[in-house]
């Protein structure tokens, strides 16, 4: 699988100098681009807080990029102040290192850009999806003759966006521990005593001149370390995919027809019996209204429905 990533820039030549940086890397990294005003199709929206149409069609090209709607309008007030955006393709085993090679690409914090944006003043558009909402042409539009109700019916779009959760550092220092160990070492003396001889033979080479050498030697303490591995620290990254249900409500809009019975007046007396019915128009109303509350599991649609068709009693 693959990620889109985003950064902004100050400059474009920051965006390009980045965009350098990460293709020369040796990483699974496709469809480096980046967009600034130059760009062909952006439309300025001139610091207005809303969105033109043509601006809007611009970045609903990149909405691949961003998953919440603020995030988009912050990269789009960067960019109209200036500012270069580069969005790439990377690879999941390789996002965390190409997200290295951004950040360490002079490019902008986009949390803290935004909080000093908001302190001078600025605020983000209200809509805060990947486009912006169109308007509804008016809840009700009146004709000569004609009455309009819009049917409008929400979906649910579900985005998705790389979070820091934390992560582990792990650093080697060196620690002495004071050791010791016990040997034994010889030292060597030499001493020269003098003693009395009595009625001793005298040698036949009592005069010759002679020289005895004799030499003291120590034995001293000679220390070396070996060093050896005897463990090793592996610090490793795992990925795994999981689903999540997000749950919500989405509404829409549900139209009821009532036909309203006129009133007869006839003048005059009548005379003879009356007989109570229903007319045609009554039943075909009253059956919508029953097929209605059927499916929408609406009892008393229902039952409205079955009484205009004259089923039940009222």
């Amino acid at each position: 699988m693959s990620r889109t990533i985003t950064a902004l820039f100050d400059t474009r030549a920051d965006a390009e100098a980045a965009k350098n940086r990460l293709e020369a890397a040796s990483l699974e990294v496709s469809h480096v681009d980046i967009t600034d005003k130059t760009s062909t199709g952006y439309t300025d929206n001139l610091g207005t807080g809303t969105t033109s149409p043509e601006s809007q069609g611009f970045w609903a090209s990149l909405k691949g990029a961003f998953s919440p709607g603020e995030d988009r309008h912050v990269y789009e007030e960067g960019v109209r102040r200036g500012g270069a955006l580069l969005t790439a393709t990377v690879h999941d085993d390789d996002t965390d290192k190409a997200v290295d090679i951004l950040d360490n690409a002079n490019s902008v914090d986009i949390d803290g850009r935004a909080n000093d944006w908001k302190q001078s003043g600025w605020v983000a558009p209200v809509a805060a999806s990947g486009m912006a909402a169109a308007p509804i042409a008016g809840n009700r539009t009146t004709g000569a003759n004609v009455e309009m109700i819009p049917v409008v019916e929400e979906t649910l779009r579900v985005g998705k966006r790389e979070v820091e959760r934390g992560g582990v550092r792990v650093r080697s220092y060196i620690v002495e521990t004071p050791v010791s160990e016990q040997v034994t070492l010889r030292d060597e003396h030499v001493s020269v005593e003098r003693r009395p001889v009595s009625g001793g033979a005298v040698p036949a080479d009592a005069f010759r001149e002679r020289t005895i050498e004799m030499t003291e030697t120590d034995e001293e303490a000679v220390v070396a370390k070996d060093a050896r591995v005897v463990e090793e620290v592996v610090v490793r990254k795992t990925a795994e995919d999981r689903t999540e249900t997000i749950s919500d409500t989405v509404r829409r809009t549900e139209v009821e027809v009532d036909n309203v019975a006129g009133t007869d007046t006839t003048r005059g007396a009548m005379t003879g019996s009356t007989t109570a019915g229903v007319g045609l128009g009554d039943k075909i109303a009253g059956l919508a209204k029953e097929g209605a509350g059927k499916m929408t599991g609406n009892d008393e649609l229902e039952r409205r429905g079955e009484v205009q068709q004259g089923k039940t009693a009222i």
